[in-house]
Order: C-alpha cells, then sequence, then structure tokens
C-alpha cells in the first residue's frame, strides 16, 4: 500500500510538473503593441533629402542620450531608427540607400538590444548587428566594386531577452514581423528597381518567415541562417515568391532544439532540413551560433554571393556548386 501512494505521488508530481512546462509554454503571451512612427523617416518627395535630415536627427538624439550611443554619432554612421526606450531600436545603413540597387537587411535574434547593437551579447562581436551588417558590407562591395550596394542593420522590433519563454513563442517575431513589412515596403518605394535580400538569424529568422508573406515583390531572397524554424512546416507554406536559403553550422546548438509548432510554442520546421523545400548553403568556418557573418567564413561569402544575385556560384555543405541556381527574374 505504501509503495501505492508513493507512486501515485511521483505521477503527480510529474503531472504538475507537466503541467506548469504546458502552461508556460504553450498560454499565449499578451497582445504586443507594434510602436508606430519608429523609423522617423518614410519615401517620398525629396526622398534622399529625407534621409539625410533622418540621419542628422537621429545622431543629435543619439548625442543627446550619453553612452553608449553618444560614442557611436560622432562617427559619421547613418542612423534610420534610434529610440532607446525598452530594449530600444536603432536600424543603421551602410553605403548609399538612396542610389543602392541590391540592399540586404539583416534581422538579429535573441538578446539583441540597443545598447548591445554595436558589441554584440557578451561582447561577441561577430554577433553585433552593426558588425554584422559592416562585414556584408565590405565583402559585397570588395566583390563587386561597380554594384551599388546597401546593408541594413535592422534592429526594428523587440526581440526576445533570452533563451526562454518568449524565445520558444512567436508572439515577439510577429510583432516585429508586421515592422519588418512595413519597413520592406518603405524601402521598395524608395528604391523600386532595387533587389532587396532579407537575411534573418536565429529568432530573427523566425521574424522573416513570418513576414514573407506580405513582403514586396523587391525582396528577391529570404536567407535564414543558425534558424531555429521560419513558423511553417515547408517552404511553400511561407506563400512568398522570394527564393528561400538557409545555412546551418554543424557545430550550432540550434540543432539540438526540439522542433514543434503548436499553439503558438515552437517554430516549425528547421530551414536547413532535407525535404523542407529550400536552398541549403555552405557555412564552412561557422564554429558556433554566433558567427555565420564572419569574414573568411563559407557562409558570409555565399551570402554576398546571394545579395549580388550570384546564384549560380553559392556553394552548398560539400562546397561544390549548387546546380541550376540561376535567378529567373
Amino acid at each position: 500500500m505504501r509503495r501505492c501512494w508513493k507512486a501515485i505521488s511521483a505521477v503527480s508530481a510529474l503531472c504538475v510538473v507537466l503541467l506548469a512546462l504546458a502552461l508556460l509554454l504553450f498560454t499565449p503571451g499578451a497582445a504586443i503593441a507594434v510602436p508606430s512612427g519608429l523609423t522617423g523617416w518614410h519615401p517620398g518627395s525629396g526622398a534622399r533629402e529625407a534621409l539625410t535630415r533622418t540621419y542628422d536627427a537621429n545622431r543629435l538624439a543619439m548625442q543627446a542620450a550619453g553612452a553608449p550611443y553618444a560614442q557611436w554619432a560622432g562617427q559619421d554612421r547613418q542612423f534610420l531608427t534610434f529610440d532607446p526606450r525598452g530594449n530600444g531600436r536603432i536600424v543603421e545603413v551602410f553605403g548609399d540607400l538612396g542610389a543602392a540597387d541590391r540592399i540586404a537587411v539583416l534581422v538579429p535574434g535573441v538578446a539583441t538590444r540597443a545598447d548591445n547593437f554595436n558589441t554584440g551579447l557578451g561582447d561577441v562581436r561577430d554577433r553585433a548587428p552593426a558588425v554584422q551588417a559592416q562585414a556584408l558590407f565590405d565583402a559585397a562591395t570588395a566583390a563587386a566594386p561597380s554594384q551599388r550596394v546597401a546593408v541594413i542593420a535592422w534592429l526594428g522590433y523587440d526581440a526576445p531577452q533570452g533563451v526562454g519563454r518568449d524565445a520558444a513563442r512567436e508572439e515577439l517575431a510577429r510583432a516585429g514581423a508586421t515592422s519588418l513589412d512595413s519597413f520592406a515596403k518603405d524601402l521598395a518605394s524608395l528604391r523600386p528597381s532595387a533587389q532587396v535580400t532579407v537575411v534573418g538569424h536565429s529568432y530573427g529568422s523566425v521574424v522573416a518567415g513570418l513576414a514573407a508573406s506580405d513582403l514586396p515583390s523587391q525582396v528577391k531572397d529570404l536567407v535564414v541562417v543558425g534558424s531555429p524554424g521560419m513558423g511553417v512546416s515547408r517552404a511553400a507554406d511561407l506563400h512568398t515568391s522570394a527564393h528561400v536559403w538557409a545555412g546551418q553550422s554543424a557545430r550550432d546548438w540550434i540543432d539540438w532544439l526540439p522542433t514543434f509548432s503548436v499553439w503558438g510554442a515552437g517554430h516549425g520546421t528547421m530551414p536547413a532540413t532535407p525535404g523542407f523545400g529550400d536552398t541549403v548553403f555552405g557555412t564552412g568556418g561557422v564554429t558556433d551560433h554566433d558567427h555565420y557573418l564572419a569574414p573568411g567564413t563559407q557562409s558570409l561569402s555565399n551570402i554576398v554571393k546571394i545579395v549580388l544575385g550570384q546564384d549560380y556560384s553559392v556553394t552548398g555543405p560539400d562546397s561544390s556548386a549548387l546546380p541550376g541556381q540561376v535567378r529567373s527574374n
């Protein structure tokens, strides 16, 4: 009889733990408001002049905000957005956005905030959006000096602050997707003939996936690296005309995460999974979750080729050329 009661107690305790876990993961979070007017810039007549005014206004705001932002403002950098409230919003432009024919938008992931935008989580600089965007811009301009390229580090949403409940759910990503769609439409209005590539890292790939169906036609490529999922079980469910690409290092811890999507928890199938329906490219030289855009890596080289429209020269995980990757547009 005593053993029976002990067994019942153990089962009861397990049920309580499982119920608590279910409530944590599967109970929807509170509705997340999408801040309005954060870009401070919307294209229209005199769009190039509006860009310059926005850059100047944000430099002044950053100087007034003090450390660490004041130092960045003094480096002749171009910020489309600056809002230090809460976890913050920052959007930085590398290159001449008003003249660009190729535009890449980088969407960062978990634990990215305005105050580590320049330094990276835990001072891992190769994870910092500003460092990643600079690396992509430098590599793209070196590969094609005659191309007019701009790269945008886009922290235009509230990223989860840690690998926990918010990161396991999609509420923050859905709010971010709404903001990303709006921003991409502004880019399309500014440069209607430009070809845009959206690059999502980690949780940023969830944002990109949820935004996919409403992105403008100028977005020709969706690239995800270190992705836990894009909110769908297959690429076709993204309902986008953009070419979907994925890269994942064999040494990235993201591969240990379970793949599921139930009641807003989980992010679906990992895009690098065989049969997902995208194009998987090689990531040689990437030894963790943070260095997909680090100089010298195969992944950075491949992303540069995608941004420049050189699909035919993108290489696979075994470093061989991927067949049939000629752009149709």
